[in-house]
């Protein structure tokens, strides 16, 4: 029997179908409001260097996971039957992670592993299997992706059934084999690697998509901030930080969205290497992005919690995050576009000033640095318009 799905689930590219963000991705992203809010749960928590990188290893985990599937419904239609099917599959193995992540490093890491072993081996076998009879080369480069997911999978689960201090240096090899796998191209002997130079997307696809992501991710810290909030009596303070809060959402969503998503779309369009520029532009360069904004949503909390404290860490987590974000939308601009933004550049040297100042300027406290950022978010999104509006670019949404 010849191996592979007899009916043809690739994506049409010559319909509108072709460019098109399905209901069922979308439905699938749900789940990830979820987990970013677990993940932010996770880091308030645990403010200290370890918890930190946990995290960092928690959100990268579900960005590569999610992520990933977004590559594979870039080729599969997500209309058809089977991958329809196969999408929501997915989601409910990533809200058993989702459901993990607190004890992603106590009781529940066997969980965590097996679920996301299963999301990123089952999704890699299934496109092999859909695209085996209809277009061996992109089976014969997902079945080279399959054997480093394999075998990172096996540091995965390794790592959640040994002691707990094998468990940290074990996922933290498997995340960076598969991040090798990306920059090596998934060389396996006797079979070659993957060329990704032959790989033809949707731009408008990938990018859309991403966009989607970082709408949701700003959409958990609003949620994060809002539950705080209403479990706290009314106050000058909490008012100040919902407001401090909001503002520093509504300035990230345009500075990220202003004219992001379409310079992303049109860019990968244009480009000769279409796979290399959307794989730096939006799986690698993305991550400092999503985990800023992750970080915003604790440092909304910990404002909301403690609007008088001046520490290090309060310091690290709200001046951190917006660097963090900016840091990745000033390297998300000069990937597509090949020029740095001079606003976001400005707000990065800001920002570092403002976390030295800390230490010195008696009413920065968390409420006061909160404040800070945002006023300085606000300036770089207004600097980003004007940039925009002089180069005569119109705005992107």
């Amino acid at each position: 029997m010849t191996f592979g799905m007899a009916h043809d689930v690739l994506r049409p590219t010559d319909s509108s179908r072709a460019d098109r963000v399905t209901y069922v991705e979308l439905f699938f992203d749900l789940v990830f409001v979820l987990a970013l809010t677990q993940v932010s749960a996770y880091l308030f928590e645990n403010q200290t260097l370890l918890g930190g990188f946990e995290g960092l290893i928690l959100v990268c985990a579900l960005w590569w996971a999610w992520v990933s599937t977004t590559w594979v419904t870039n080729w599969l239609d997500p209309v058809k039957l089977p991958v329809r099917g196969a999408v929501i599959v997915l989601g409910f193995v990533a809200l058993v992670m989702s459901v993990s992540i607190v004890e992603a490093f106590g009781d529940r890491a066997w969980a965590f592993a097996v679920a996301y072993v299963v999301l990123q081996v089952g999704r890699t076998g299934f496109i092999v299997w859909a695209t085996a009879r209809h277009d061996r080369r992109v089976a014969r480069d997902f079945a080279l992706v399959l054997a480093w997911t394999v075998a990172g999978g096996a540091l995965w689960i390794v790592g959640a059934v040994l002691p707990p201090g094998w468990q940290l240096p074990l996922w933290t090899a498997a995340l960076g084999l598969e991040l090798l796998g990306t920059i090596l191209g998934y060389p396996v002997p006797g079979r070659g690697r993957v060329v990704l130079e032959s790989w033809d997307l949707s731009g408008p696809h990938i990018a859309e998509r991403t966009s989607l992501f970082v709408l949701i991710a700003l959409g958990e810290g609003l949620l994060v901030t809002g539950f705080a909030v209403v479990e706290k009596e009314s106050s000058a303070s909490s008012i100040a930080s919902l407001v401090t809060a909001f503002v520093v959402a509504a300035a990230a969503w345009w500075i990220y969205f202003d004219h992001g998503e379409r310079v992303g779309a049109e860019a990968i369009e244009a480009s000769d290497e279409p796979a290399r520029l959307a794989r730096t532009a939006y799986t690698w360069v993305h991550v400092p992005i999503i985990a800023g904004i992750v970080l915003m949503s604790v440092g909304d909390k910990e404002v909301l919690s403690h609007p008088d404290e001046r520490s290090v860490a309060a310091t690290i987590i709200i001046v951190g995050a917006p660097l963090l974000f900016l840091a990745g939308t000033a390297l998300f601009r000069r990937t597509l576009e090949g020029r740095w933004s001079r606003a976001q550049v400005l707000g990065l040297v800001a920002l570092a000033v403002l976390a030295g100042a800390a230490s010195v300027l008696p009413f920065l406290d968390a409420l006061g640095l909160s404040i800070a950022t945002a006023i300085l978010l606000v300036g770089v999104a207004a600097g980003e318009t004007v940039e925009r509006v002089r180069r005569g670019r119109r705005a992107g949404g």
